[in-house]
């Protein structure tokens, strides 16, 4: 801007009033220093004219579950990269930029990654920092799904983890299960314990002792040998015969040990899981999953985002949509 300023013999203030439409410049003025600052090729920054106004044109999501693996790039689920890849769309669609970003709060982490306008955090912990951090500093967000802790304290898009729950169960005993065994995360979060707590309620009006084991989500297939050991070490009248894994890569590997240890899948043991991966659709037999249609959630994430980046009354539904079954061979007998 003094190049600009020096260029066409006027102030940088001068300048500023006429680049901005600010301020009382003569018109022939205002003229000779747009003619000057195209030639010498002058661009105003975007950043300092976000900071000017407060806004940056720009959103961040924070995908919580991430943090919890011991890789940002897993492999094979599905979910997280779909939601990412959908956010960034819709942003977009709506005129906004959209970063992906790792915990803000943590030591060193960079300026810019709380520069936005307004953040998604999805599947926030228990008592969750990212969340306490945003509120305190008054920026807007929105999470997917509640802090467990303080459900209902923040703007949140109401999951449906009971209902997805309920789903994949009455499936498992719709195909023939009679004794249905639960394998969640360690995550302390409001997927693992709302879906918990939908799995006990459903066995308590079944007349069914539960079963259920935690395995931690950054495992994946790992957990094989020692979840088909949990289950199936013990005498035969106490075995389940239908599993139903939250994540698809505790259920790949469940599926692949099986095999292993020659309990036939579906024959001897229904399996199915409440998030898909890549594994789940390529193996075999191939397994039933749950789709949480992560692009319908990053879609109606990005709107209330938006709205609330812009000060607007929120008019959006604060749910998620509802998940459909994906049917396959470890359900079909």
């Amino acid at each position: 801007m003094k190049d600009v300023a020096k260029a066409a013999g006027v102030s940088p203030t001068t300048v500023s009033h006429a680049l901005n439409g600010k301020g009382v410049v003569r018109q022939e003025t205002a003229d000779r220093i747009a003619q000057v600052a195209a030639r010498i090729g002058y661009r105003p920054s975007p950043i300092a004219q976000g900071l000017q106004s407060s806004r940056l044109g720009l959103l961040a999501l924070v995908i919580r579950p991430l943090r919890s693996l011991d890789t940002f790039l897993p492999e094979g689920v599905d979910y997280f990269l779909r939601m990412a890849g959908a956010a960034s769309l819709a942003a977009m669609e709506r005129g906004y930029s959209m970063m992906l970003v790792d915990d803000p709060t943590r030591p060193g982490a960079p300026m810019s990654a709380t520069a936005a306008d307004a953040y998604i955090v999805s599947e926030p912990f228990e008592n969750d920092p990212v969340l306490t951090m945003l509120s305190e500093r008054h920026i807007p967000f929105v999470s997917v799904g509640s802090d467990p802790a303080r459900p209902g304290r923040f703007v949140e898009l109401a999951t449906r983890d009971w209902e997805e729950t309920v789903l994949a169960l009455d499936h498992l005993a719709g195909a023939g299960a009679e004794r249905v065994a639960l394998l969640t995360g360690t995550d302390q979060n409001a997927w693992n314990r709302e879906s918990e707590a939908a799995y006990r309620d459903w066995c308590a009006r079944r007349g069914q002792e539960p079963d259920i084991a935690a395995f931690p989500e950054a495992d994946g297939e790992r957990i094989g040998p020692a979840a088909i050991e949990r289950f199936f070490g013990s005498p035969d009248a106490t075995r389940p015969d239908g599993l139903f894994c939250l994540t698809g890569r505790h259920a790949a590997g469940l599926n692949a040990a099986a095999r292993e240890r020659g309990i036939r899948v579906p024959e001897d043991l229904l399996l199915a899981a409440g998030s898909g991966a890549l594994q789940n659709r390529i193996s075999h037999p191939s397994v039933t999953t749950l789709d949480l249609h992560p692009e319908g959630i990053a879609a109606r994430a990005v709107e209330v985002a938006v709205q609330l980046a812009e000060g607007a009354e929120l008019t959006v539904p604060l749910e998620v949509p509802r998940a459909t079954l994906d049917i396959r061979e470890s359900t079909t007998r």
